[in-house]
C-alpha cells in the first residue's frame, strides 16, 4: 500500500500545477448531518456504524476555482476499487462519483487517486465535536490536534444551521498551505452550530 501512495503522491508532484490544477482541497464531511436528510437508509447511515468525519474527497483546485467532470485518460475504478473506500468514505457510491466529478482530474490512475486520498484523509487527525459547538470552535479544535495545519489552511462550511464540512488546503506535496478565496464558509453563523440533529 506505501509503494502505491508513494507513486500516487510521485505523479502528483510530477504533474505539477501547470498540469491542470493547483493544490489539493481534502474535504471532511460531518456524517451526522448528512445522515439526518438523507432519504431511506443509505449505507452510510445504516445503524451501528455512527460515522463521525468521513472522506467526502480529496479535490483538485485552481487558485480560482476547480476542474470537474474531466475527460480522463485513466480507466474509471472498479466497483471492488471503491467498494474498498466505503469505510472511510461511507459509501462504494460516493467514492465512485467522487471519482468521476474530482479524480477524473488528478492526473493520475483511479488506484493511485484512492491510495492518496486515504493517505491525505489518514494524515488529518479528527476531533470529537460535541453536539451543539460552533464553527470557531470546530476549526480550534482541528487546528489543536492538527499542529502542521494553520487557519488560513481550514474552512469550517454549514447549512440551516448543520456542520457540514471541513476543508482543509493541500499543497501538490500535501504539506498545508492557504486556501484559495473561493473555498468559502456557506452558512455559518458564528455564534452556533448543531453537529447532530436535535432529538426529536
Amino acid at each position: 500500500m506505501r509503494g502505491a501512495i508513494m507513486a500516487a503522491l510521485a505523479a502528483s508532484l510530477a504533474a505539477g500545477p501547470a498540469a491542470g490544477f493547483d493544490y489539493w482541497l481534502l474535504a471532511l464531511s460531518w456524517s451526522p448531518s448528512w445522515c439526518a436528510e438523507a432519504d431511506g437508509a443509505p449505507e452510510q447511515c445504516a445503524p451501528g456504524r455512527d460515522l463521525d468525519f468521513v472522506l467526502h474527497g480529496l479535490w483538485p483546485q485552481y487558485e480560482d476555482g476547480w476542474p470537474e467532470y474531466c475527460e480522463a485518460d485513466a480507466a474509471p475504478p472498479s466497483r471492488r476499487e471503491t467498494a474498498a473506500m466505503a469505510d472511510i468514505m461511507g459509501s462504494g457510491g460516493l467514492a465512485w462519483h467522487t471519482w468521476k466529478k474530482h479524480g477524473s482530474c488528478a492526473e493520475m490512475a483511479a488506484a493511485d487517486y484512492f491510495a492518496l486520498s486515504r493517505f491525505a484523509f489518514g494524515m488529518v487527525s479528527r476531533p470529537r465535536v460535541p453536539a451543539r459547538t460552533t464553527p470557531a470552535s470546530v476549526e480550534k479544535a482541528l487546528l489543536a490536534a492538527n499542529p502542521d495545519l494553520g487557519a488560513e489552511s481550514v474552512v469550517v462550511t454549514c447549512r440551516d444551521g448543520l456542520l457540514r464540512e471541513v476543508r482543509i488546503c493541500l499543497d501538490r506535496n500535501l504539506s498545508p498551505r492557504a486556501c484559495g478565496a473561493d473555498v468559502v464558509r456557506d452558512d455559518c453563523r458564528p455564534d452556533r452550530a448543531l453537529s447532530a440533529p436535535p432529538a426529536p
